[in-house]
C-alpha cells in the first residue's frame, strides 16, 4: 500500500501519472496537490474514491507542511507541477525568470525536504521529480526554464547521493513533446515542424510518461536511483 503525492495535479501530464497509479493497484491512496483550477482534478477523484485533493501551494514551505497535516506519511512524491513562460533573455523579466526558477526548482526542493525525513524514519521511499528534456537540450528562449529544470536533474542527482542509505530512491524523468495543454496554443505548422525532429514522427502522450513514472516509484526499482529518464521519442 502507498500514500502518493503529485504536484501539479490539476494538468493533464498529473492526472495521467494519477490514474496510472491507481489503475496500477487497488491499495494506492493518490493525492493531487492542486492551487487553482480544480476541475479535472476533481472529475478524477469522483472516478476514483482513493484519489483525493489537497491544496498546495508548492513555492510556499507551509503550505507543504500544512498538505502533509492533511495527506499524512507520503510514500512516493511525485514533483510534477511547474510552468514555463519563454522569451529571448534579453527581453525576458525579472518576474518571467523567477517565477519559472520558483515553480520548477525551488518548489521541487520544498517537496523533496518536506517528504524525506519521515522517508527516513521509515527507511522507505521514491521521489521523482518531472524535469524535461530542455534541461539536456536547451533550446531557444527558455533560458529561465531550461536552467530550472537543468536544476531539478543535478538537484536529484545529489539529493539521490544523500539518501540512498536510507532505502530512499530519487530519480527523474525527462518528457520530451507531449500532448499536454503546455502545447495546445502551437500553430499546426510549427508541430509539424517539431514533429520532424522527433525520430518517432510524432508527439508522446501522457500516459507514457505516466509509465515511466510508475516503473521508477515500484517497490521492485529499488536499485535505481540518480538516473534521468528521457521519455522524448528518440530526440537524444
Amino acid at each position: 500500500m502507498s500514500n502518493i503525492l503529485i504536484t501539479g495535479g490539476n494538468g493533464g501530464l498529473g492526472l495521467a501519472i494519477a490514474r496510472a497509479f491507481l489503475e496500477a493497484s487497488p491499495e494506492h491512496t493518490v493525492w493531487l496537490g492542486v492551487r487553482s483550477r480544480r476541475e479535472a482534478a476533481e472529475a478524477l477523484c469522483a472516478v476514483f474514491p482513493r484519489c483525493r485533493t489537497v491544496e498546495l501551494e508548492v513555492t510556499d514551505p507551509e503550505a507543504w507542511t500544512r498538505s502533509l497535516g492533511e495527506t499524512g506519511d507520503i510514500d512516493v512524491l511525485v514533483n510534477n507541477a511547474g510552468h514555463h513562460d519563454d522569451a529571448l533573455l534579453a527581453t525576458m523579466t525579472d518576474a518571467a525568470w523567477s517565477q519559472v526558477i520558483d515553480s520548477n526548482l525551488n518548489g521541487t526542493f520544498l517537496g523533496c525536504r518536506a517528504v524525506v525525513r519521515g522517508m527516513m524514519a521509515r527507511r522507505f521511499g521514491r521521489i521523482i521529480n518531472v524535469a524535461s528534456i530542455s534541461a539536456l537540450l536547451a533550446p531557444l528562449g527558455q533560458t529561465n526554464y531550461a536552467a530550472a529544470k537543468a536544476g531539478v536533474v543535478a538537484l536529484t542527482r545529489s539529493f539521490a547521493k544523500e539518501v540512498a542509505r536510507a532505502g530512499i530512491t530519487v530519480n527523474a524523468v525527462c518528457p520530451g513533446y507531449v500532448e499536454t495543454e503546455a502545447l495546445a496554443d502551437i500553430p499546426d505548422e510549427r508541430r509539424k515542424e517539431l514533429a520532424r525532429g522527433i525520430p518517432m514522427r510524432r508527439f508522446g502522450r501522457p500516459e507514457e510518461v505516466a509509465v515511466a513514472v510508475c516503473f521508477l516509484a515500484c517497490r521492485e526499482a529499488s536499485y535505481i536511483t540518480g538516473s534521468v529518464l528521457k521519455v522524448d521519442g528518440g530526440i537524444l
